[in-house]
């Protein structure tokens, strides 16, 4: 679990620092918490949501004073959290369904006891609902999973990136727990290597094999059918099926449909955006100086070069076998498939 509350405080474990330290860092400043964020020391979808719900609980643990200065306080940080990372969608699922709880509170007249109460309580409600979605859809997934099979992965998408087990990580990490004799390719993941620095750690202290290429071998390897199966996480995900994911995503399903190998999403239901458009979706800008320099520190090219660097890139439907959720797994027509999906997760929740 990368990411807790405790003792009034957000802890988290730095994963720029891995592999080759494991630091844990323990804060109660928003401000402090928010650069986490930005600076992807807490990363990936779904640990950024349960981050920031968590952080909203770190507020309401140490706010005090009247009602209104709580909700006012509880605002702010929603707005300072709301301005980390534009395209994960889970962080404004998991702030939106906190606040939403905290008006509803404020306008039946509850105490501040009450609604610090609630918002703690909730934040962990979305850190144990995300560990058990990402369980689930580690079984949905599994049933792909042939035994012997090589699956590519891009990114992170592990206990780094989540509540504790991963998605589509989760999904190798089940399959291998059911005695499936498979092997993992890990991308690099350029800029910020991800996929060397985080997926091989963690697939490597799981016992499960693993093998390190450049993000521009993929091709390579799928031309010559080393690959059976390609699963990636997402940062979101469009009802009409369109995934933003890390950059570089695209490429690899390409890649992937030019060679008939199945391309899998692993998400969760809270990654589902269905009021976006595909034209209207915010990709990322980072910084130029993470292309020109390998993790802040070596400068590889000139430094006065010009540099682009989105974060994210959108995989059109047609590209996508299928998106794997803890409610199933959505099949083409995405639109149709997803809004099924999400009627499964609504029905769900409401019992």
């Amino acid at each position: 679990m990368p990411v807790r509350f405790e003792d009034g405080k957000l802890v988290w474990l730095d994963v720029t620092r891995l592999p080759y330290e494991e630091v844990w860092v323990s804060s109660d400043d928003i401000e402090r918490i928010a650069q986490a964020i930005e600076r992807l020391e807490i990363r990936g979808a779904p640990a950024i949501g349960v981050a920031s719900a968590l952080a909203l609980a770190v507020v309401a643990h140490n706010t005090h004073g009247s009602r209104d200065d709580l909700v006012r306080a509880l605002e702010k940080a929603s707005q300072r959290l709301s301005r980390t990372r534009p395209t994960a969608v889970n962080l404004f699922w998991a702030i939106r369904r906190v606040m939403n709880g905290v008006y509803k509170l404020a306008e039946m007249g509850a105490s501040i006891d009450d609604i610090r109460s609630f918002v703690i309580q909730e934040a962990m409600n979305i850190q144990k609902e995300d560990l058990e979605a990402n369980i689930s859809i580690g079984k949905h997934g599994s049933q792909l999973i042939e035994d012997g099979d090589v699956i590519l992965t891009h990114c992170n998408t592990g206990s780094l990136a989540t509540s504790g087990f991963g998605t589509a990580l989760g999904v190798i990490r089940y399959a291998w727990s059911q005695g499936k004799r498979i092997r993992v390719i890990a991308t690099e993941t350029r800029p910020l290597l991800q996929g060397a620095r985080l997926t091989v750690w963690e697939l490597m202290r799981d016992g499960i094999p693993v093998k390190l290429v450049t993000d521009n071998t993929v091709g390579y390897l799928l031309y010559r059918g080393m690959v059976s199966k390609v699963i990636v996480g997402a940062d979101r995900i469009l009802k009409s099926g369109h995934v933003a994911n890390k950059i570089g995503t695209y490429m690899i399903a390409l890649a992937s449909k030019r060679h008939g190998v199945p391309f899998y999403v692993a998400a969760p239901t809270s990654t589902i955006d269905l009021e976006t458009r595909v034209e209207d979706l915010k990709i990322e800008e980072r910084s130029p100086e993470e292309v020109k320099k390998i993790l802040g520190k070596l400068l590889i090219t000139r430094p006065d070069v010009e540099a682009i660097n989105p974060a994210f890139d959108i995989t059109p439907p047609d590209l996508i076998t299928g998106i794997i959720t803890e409610k199933g797994i959505a099949w083409p027509p995405y639109e149709k498939s997803i809004e099924e999906i999400i009627r499964r997760n609504i029905a769900s929740s409401q019992h």
